[in-house]
């Protein structure tokens, strides 16, 4: 069959494969409660038809598949290295110390106020809300369990605290992607971040406050502590000298050390923990690398704890984030996304419609393109030009960015990071999503601002006369 001539692709051909996608997946998540897996599989197929209808041939379409696999490999290496790390930590009794003197001092009322902070602050040190959830996180929501706090309270407090260290770190990938995209300074970037997300933390920590009230004075918590911890005791040896294992990990981050060969420390050195401080057999430290860690202490909240982990369990992980970046990959490289946005850009008029649509926009890449990364690449291109041509400084765009699209991903149970989650945490967008009061309340924070104006920067008059130019010199090559 003789190939069409290429076309661009209008409005409502562009949409109709995000429109199936929809409504597959709320009729094979929702009703039938089965994965994401299939529905984004129809979606990506659908858009191989549209893109093949418009005259992209069938090689073009399988490079645009390996396109958004091609961006989402980083986070794949450390989906599993992170897989790796929860299995070393917890046969080599990290985890189990983490959790054992967390139940010690930290009281229940107190307890999502103080995991909030202390992911906070690891986040802030290593610049990776991944890491700090699967490491971290996994602990807090041993201790958090222990408890007995709802295990979606507890994630949304892993999620907010993470997320805000992530959002603020100089270190962190996105932190630095958005501000070299808009080419704002990174630190003036960060700056211009605390404007939402100082308040946004705050009331994240409010809210966890009143929450954890209601666990203050429980009895059968306070049992329930004393009886896991003892259980611990009896199945670890539990030290203080292996917390210096999650402790090497931030340091070496902080000091500049990619993630990858950070974790990759903090995995040998688990390893190397199950075997000769717990007494484990080679063979089963390697075993708890690839399928998980087990043990049976005939405590069913220790048990569904400790077993876990392992490279295996990232898999369903793994696999969803390539089928998503497939389905992201055709829609990104075909024109559609393009021909959806350029539709949804026709009333930006203002400041305060640019920033609302820069937001919604980086939300609604997150739930097509099922990518942190992308939701923070694709606007970033799409919007530069507008706001240079409404004299608003750079810093506004990058901003933006991330309250839109960083912050948001972990709405989209499709989305890698809302995988990643599911997968680390054990816990669905369903559960944590009323509680991650940070990523809830930025997003609003920045619109509000773009309605009043508050802490909206605009350019210099060299900054414009510099925009000018670039724009001056950009229509001469295009008529050349």
């Amino acid at each position: 069959m003789k190939q069409p001539e290429k076309k661009k692709i209008g409005f409502f051909m562009a949409i109709l494969p995000l429109f199936i996608m929809i409504g597959v997946m709320l009729l094979t998540v929702v009703k039938l409660e089965q994965g994401p897996h299939m529905p984004l599989i129809v979606g990506t197929t659908t858009a191989a038809l549209v893109a093949w209808r418009y005259g992209f041939t069938w090689k073009e379409i399988e490079e645009m598949m390996y396109k958004g696999i091609k961006l989402a490999l980083p986070a794949v290496v450390i989906i599993m290295l992170v897989g790796l790390t929860i299995g070393s930590w917890m046969g080599g009794g990290i985890v189990a110390t983490m959790i054992y003197y967390g139940l010690q001092i930290i009281t229940p009322g107190w307890f999502l106020v103080a995991i909030t902070i202390i992911c906070a602050i690891v986040s802030l040190a290593i610049g990776s809300s991944w890491s700090t959830m699967g490491t971290i996180g996994v602990a807090g929501m041993g201790i958090g369990l222990s408890m007995g706090i709802p295990a979606g309270m507890v994630a949304g407090a892993i999620i907010s605290g993470s997320y805000f260290g992530d959002k603020m770190s100089p270190l962190s990938d996105t932190t630095n992607l958005a501000s070299g995209l808009t080419g704002t300074d990174l630190f003036d970037h960060i700056k211009h971040m605390l404007y939402t997300t100082v308040p946004g933390f705050l009331i994240a920590l409010g809210v966890y406050g009143f929450l954890g009230r209601r666990f203050a004075d429980s009895n059968l918590n306070l049992e329930q502590i004393a009886q896991t911890s003892s259980v611990l005791q009896e199945s670890f040896l539990i030290t203080p000298w292996l917390l210096l294992i999650p402790l090497a990990v931030i340091v070496l981050v902080a000091l500049k050390v990619p993630a990858i060969p950070a974790l990759i420390v903090g995995i040998i050195l688990g390893f190397l923990s199950q075997i000769f401080v717990q007494g484990g057999s080679l063979a089963g430290a390697l075993e708890a690398l690839q399928s998980g860690f087990a043990i049976e202490t005939g405590n069913m909240m220790v048990d569904k704890l400790f077993n876990g982990g392992g490279l295996d369990s990232m898999m369903y992980t793994v696999s969803m984030t390539l089928v998503a970046m497939t389905f992201g990959g055709i829609l990104e490289y075909s024109g559609m996304l393009q021909s959806i946005i350029n539709q949804l850009m026709k009333g930006v008029k203002s400041s305060f419609s640019l920033i609302t649509s820069t937001i919604a926009t980086c939300i609604f890449t997150n739930a097509t393109c099922s990518e942190q990364y992308i939701s923070v690449v694709v606007p970033s291109r799409m919007f530069s030009k507008l706001y240079k041509k409404m004299g608003l400084h750079s810093k506004n765009l990058s901003r933006a960015l991330e309250d839109g699209g960083t912050i948001t991903s972990v709405f989209i149970p499709w989305n890698t990071c809302g995988v990643f989650i599911l997968g680390t945490l054990g816990v669905g967008v369903a559960q944590y999503g009323p509680y991650a009061i940070l990523n809830l309340v930025i997003p609003l924070i920045s619109i509000i601002y773009a309605a009043t104006g508050f802490s909206i920067v605009k350019m210099t008059k060299e900054e414009l006369e510099a925009a000018k130019k670039e724009q001056l010199d950009d229509k001469v090559q295009v008529e050349m």
